[in-house]
């Protein structure tokens, strides 16, 4: 089993916890952005078995706690070192422990430098390098889809060069949490016209500058494995456009195409998973890595899947002989009652109903939107074979029919006009014109059609222009010995991160397309240690030679793929394969995750206006919340206990003034006191009150505290 991305942040953010102020109760505190990272991967009965008495979050009002320890784990932006400091001037909590996510800016530490109370108050600090979101054992995001237009909008120009600096280090994060220094190879696409062309190349050596800074300062880096060196391809979205594009029927790719998933922290579907009663209420249920049934099944095809699920469903019944189905109907109800009735069936059941209803839903819309039809023209097109594996004839005729039909629907006609596109290299701008207009397709859709330009399509062509059509970026696929059904059919294509991956891994791959950022260190390492150099070797570079498929008893390969501008679901499940087909680990790393209908939809955006845009990156700063910054109230006395904030002696004065025997309708409002005596302003009052309970209670608390810590061994 290969290693899991999940589990080794997962690892990462409860060691560090469990090894700060070891053997000490303490208080973890997060902030808004850190609790997004530490929620995604860990539960807080995990962090709470760590001798951690709370979590706590930054931005909220918390009780001061002097006698605890705190753990901070901070994302290290500058209203969270505002908070920070805030905290430190109050001496909120006896000692601190600062972990940042990720390096701290170099004005922000000068600020922690030279603040007092910050010198006072900070036990140790520590760099965790966890700034990026595991969404799967092997895909990872950073959870930012405004990355797509700031790389190639025209008016971002100014914006690119700090989220280039941005993603070098959550990149570089994602290396150092696998204790990886990679070989580092880029995408350079020849011929290439387009403005952010040069994207990958920037960016490859932003990474290795920051790689190489890190094992300058950290001389443990990378640690001694017996594991291959590790590489790391970075590419964009434009090496393929296909891809974002094509209907792909594979369960999770479909699923995210066709179906209304609401995407957010959590992946969920609302769906009723009553199956007794057909008025059954429906709810977002989630879909991720705890789903055992989601993690096995979600690279299947879905003729696949329908078979398998049925199958295992069937297996679930017989595992379990008290649901056993008659021949009457009936009975089958009655299993169904039972099944709804018993608690510890509820999750296998739920599992089963939630893609059972998944799949059925898919291939509704399959069916109804004659995804058939439209997939086998999209095939040809992608692929530029036919089912037969020769040149396609009438490919226009094709789609022209396609854009009459009435089910098809109008995202399904732009994006076969687009493909066409892609297809044919470019088309004559009035043909592209009557294809919109046949499509019945707004005017608006032009727009998205012409911004492929900008990341690397050739839009338009001559008349006479002898530029021959596209060729796919790896080659034309070879026919197979003998096609399977499924492979002259509907899933003929593959992204081209796949054969990209091939090529790496047998040592094949283009320098020319792919070349290294430190050819004359890395082209012998890379080329001809694709098996068996392993970390050590990192500074002695001596070559050795490979073999393409190592033993599944040696440690796998890691490769990291980091495709800027969004990675689509197909591209996710080349990796697993490829993993699968070479015994290797290979991530997938990305801004965000691309579907079609968002792919489109940020397109059409990078010639809008950028002020519509609202790019996070010209929003106004997030600000420390005003509660942290103000005073404490004050301690003066009040009329009725003179000495009480000066000191913690027995609070007399005010006990003096409780009248025990209250008239009815002056207990009712809760301050205890006759009506006939006088009373304090409603702010004395209030004070009073607060600190008279408190007092009381004090002597009490500290019992409290010191039996529970004292019960802990």
């Amino acid at each position: 089993m290969g290693t899991s991305i999940i589990a080794v942040q997962q690892e990462i953010i409860l060691d560090a916890i469990r090894t700060t102020a070891q053997g000490d109760w303490k208080v973890v505190v997060l902030d808004e952005g850190s609790r997004r990272l530490v929620d995604n991967v860990t539960q807080e009965d995990d962090i709470l078995k760590e001798n951690v008495t709370n979590v706590e979050q930054i931005e909220d009002r918390r009780p001061m706690n002097q006698q605890m320890d705190a753990v901070y784990v901070l994302t290290p932006l500058r209203h969270i070192v505002d908070c920070l400091v805030a905290d430190f001037e109050r001496r909120r909590y006896r000692r601190s422990f600062v972990i940042w996510t990720s390096l701290l800016p170099t004005e922000q530490r000068a600020r922690l430098d030279q603040s007092t109370a910050a010198r006072e108050s900070i036990a140790s600090t520590n760099v965790l390098n966890i700034d990026f979101y595991p969404r799967e054992s092997h895909l990872i995001t950073f959870r930012d889809p405004w990355s797509f237009p700031t790389l190639f909008h025209p008016a971002c120009n100014q914006l690119v060069r700090r989220h280039m600096d941005e993603l070098a280090q959550k990149i570089v994060s994602v290396c150092v949490s696998l204790g990886e220094y990679p070989t580092i190879r880029y995408h350079s696409p020849r011929d290439a016209t387009h403005e952010a062309s040069v994207l990958c190349s920037h960016l490859a050596r932003f990474i290795q500058l920051e790689m190489d800074q890190y094992a300058k300062y950290h001389e443990d880096f990378p640690p001694t494995s017996p594991r291959p060196r590790g590489a790391l391809i970075i590419t964009d979205r434009s090496m393929d456009l296909f891809a974002p594009l094509v209907h792909e029927f594979t369960y999770q790719a479909m699923v995210h195409d066709l179906l209304p998933l609401v995407e957010g922290d959590k992946i969920c579907y609302k769906t009723s998973l009553d199956q007794s009663s057909a008025a059954g209420i429906a709810k977002n249920v989630e879909i991720g890595e705890k789903d055992g049934l989601w993690v096995k099944n979600r690279h299947l095809h879905m003729k696949d899947l329908l078979e398998k699920l049925s199958s295992e469903f069937q297996a679930f019944k017989a595992k379990n002989p008290q649901f056993a189905e008659s021949d009457n109907p009936s009975s089958l109800n009655n299993i169904k009652d039972m099944l709804a009735g018993l608690p510890q069936y509820q999750e296998g059941k739920e599992a089963f109903s939630l893609h059972l209803n998944m799949a059925s839903d898919a291939m509704g819309v399959f069916q109804r939107r004659k995804l058939a039809e439209v997939a086998s023209v999209e095939q040809s097109m992608a692929t530029g074979l036919d089912e037969d594996f020769k040149k396609p004839k009438n490919v226009a005729d094709q789609v022209i029919r396609l854009l009459d039909e009435s089910d098809i629907t109008f995202s399904d006609r732009l994006r076969l006009i687009m493909q066409y596109l892609l297809y044919r290299d470019g088309l004559l701008p009035s043909d592209t014109q009557k294809l919109l207009a046949h499509a019945q397709l707004p005017a608006q859709d032009a727009e998205v059609i012409h911004n492929l330009d900008l990341i690397g399509a050739h839009v338009s062509r001559a008349l006479k222009d002898p530029r021959p059509l596209a060729q796919p970026p790896f080659g034309r696929k070879q026919a197979p010995a003998g096609p399977t059904e499924e492979e002259s059919g509907l899933s003929r294509y593959n992204p081209a991160i796949k054969p990209m991956l091939e090529d790496h891994i047998r040592g094949t791959l283009d320098q020319l397309v792919f070349p290294f950022t430190m050819p004359h260190l890395d082209t012998a390492e890379g080329l001809l240690n694709q098996g068996t150099s392993s970390q050590a070797s990192l500074r002695s570079a001596k070559p050795t030679w490979a073999r393409t498929r190592p033993s599944a008893l040696e440690p796998r390969q890691r490769i990291i793929v980091f495709m800027a501008g969004g990675a689509t679901y197909s591209e996710s499940r080349a990796c697993y394969e490829i993993s699968e087909t070479f015994n290797k680990d290979v991530f997938l790393a990305s801004s965000h995750m691309l579907t079609p209908s968002l792919f489109l939809r940020q397109v059409g955006d990078l010639s809008v206006d950028k002020r519509r845009l609202h790019l996070p990156a010209e929003q106004p700063k997030p600000q420390a919340p005003a509660h942290l910054f103000e005073k404490e109230p004050p301690q003066a006395p009040s009329k009725q206990a003179p000495a009480m904030s000066q000191s913690h002696q027995p609070p007399v004065g005010a006990m003096g003034n409780v009248n025990l025997n209250p008239r009815p309708h002056a207990a009712s409002n809760g301050t205890g006191k006759s009506s006939s005596r006088p009373t304090a302003p409603p702010q004395v009052e209030a004070y009073s009150k607060a600190t008279l309970t408190k007092d009381k209670d004090k002597d009490k608390d500290k019992k409290k505290r010191h039996h529970f810590f004292g019960s802990k061994k």
